[in-house]
């Protein structure tokens, strides 16, 4: 599927609209997904449609948050993971981009980030991966230079590792190494609860050297995990999507950074992705059934009318995919997902 790179305005004028708001809804509980899903929509091309999504989500939107301290030079690693600080870090964002050009901010922040990129529940990252996709592919300007802000600000303020991960044996490609993941042994309490509970994972491309074949290394497994949730999905149909979107915000990202950050962001996002498919494993896969034959943009429409949020950047990832097997997965995630009311 094409995408229609032309957002004519409209990505700009919901941006807008949105960085008022903060990154996280319900007192910094749950993820502000808004940014993504309209960069999503816009991208391709269903901009007509950006606005009244947008006016459904809007209810659940904060305000801005309060502000600490700025965050300096002097003092950013004392700030980095305190979600108290998220708009501090937002601020320090903005102005190193309106000071540098944005893909040395990227370059200097991504390799420090990136070990955190667990944070949030791996939203983070997928912000700045939707908001380095437009900028790349159509070019910058005012809004999305302020969402990428916004993007790395989040991150920062959500940063969490995960250390002491006991390495097991792992398999020749991403479809097996997903297939080796052990679950977690106690499934209760939220994200960053089974998070750490992840203590073993199965090792996968840690000999990869070489920048190109990290990158389809990493294409590699956003196509597995985007695949595997046809048939395990039904594990946990929210946050088993983010086993494929965190890696695909990565991937996304790889051409706007230096090739020396291709290899540390494969490894990163391959335990990202297994780590979710650890925390939410389902007792046993379904059956795959291939889903009756539609195209990339009936799939696409068919999430649109459904609405929730994590549908349609699950959609937008299997896009990327383009396989039939991955346009099924999609039409699972909006057969297992509660809708959103327009």
């Amino acid at each position: 599927m094409t995408n229609d790179v032309n957002t004519s305005g409209v990505l700009e004028e919901a941006l807008g609209r949105l960085h008022a708001s903060g990154p996280e809804i319900y007192e910094w509980r749950l993820t502000n997904h808004a940014p993504m899903v309209v960069e999503a929509l816009a991208t391709h091309g269903r901009s007509a449609a950006v606005h009244r999504w947008l006016d459904a989500y809007q209810a659940r939107l904060d305000d801005f948050p309060t502000r600490v301290s700025p965050v300096t030079d002097a003092n950013w690693r004392e700030a980095l993971g305190d979600t108290r600080r998220g708009a501090d870090w937002i601020d320090h964002f903005l102005r190193a981009i309106e000071e540098r050009p944005w893909r040395d901010v990227l370059a200097e922040w991504w390799p420090r980030l990136l070990p955190g990129m667990y944070g949030g529940a791996t939203h983070p990252v997928i912000r700045v991966g939707h908001a380095v996709r437009v900028i790349t592919e159509s070019g910058e300007n005012g809004p999305r230079l302020t969402e990428l802000a916004h993007g790395l600000g989040y991150w920062a303020a959500r940063h969490h590792t995960v250390p002491g991960v006991i390495p097991l044996a792992g398999a020749p490609d991403a479809d097996g190494a997903l297939e080796a993941v052990p679950a977690i042994s106690d499934f209760q309490g939220g994200f960053r609860d089974r998070l750490a509970r992840v203590d073993r994972l199965p090792v996968w491309s840690a000999d990869v050297t070489d920048p190109d074949e990290a990158r389809d290394r990493l294409t590699a497994l956003v196509a597995a995990a985007t695949h595997r949730y046809a048939t395990h999905g039904h594990g946990e149909e929210t946050m088993l999507v983010h086993a494929a979107t965190a890696p695909n915000a990565v991937l996304r990202t790889l051409p706007a950074l230096p090739r020396a950050l291709w290899v540390p962001s494969l490894h990163a996002a391959w335990t990202a992705s297994a780590a979710v498919t650890s925390m939410y494993a389902p007792s046993a896969p379904a059956p795959y059934t291939p889903a009756p034959a539609a195209t990339p943009e009936e799939v696409l429409e068919r999430a649109l009318a459904h609405g929730d949020e994590h549908v349609i950047k699950f959609t937008d990832t299997a896009l990327d995919v383009g396989d039939e097997r991955a346009l099924t997965a999609a039409l699972r995630a909006i057969d297992l997902s509660e809708p959103l009311i327009y």
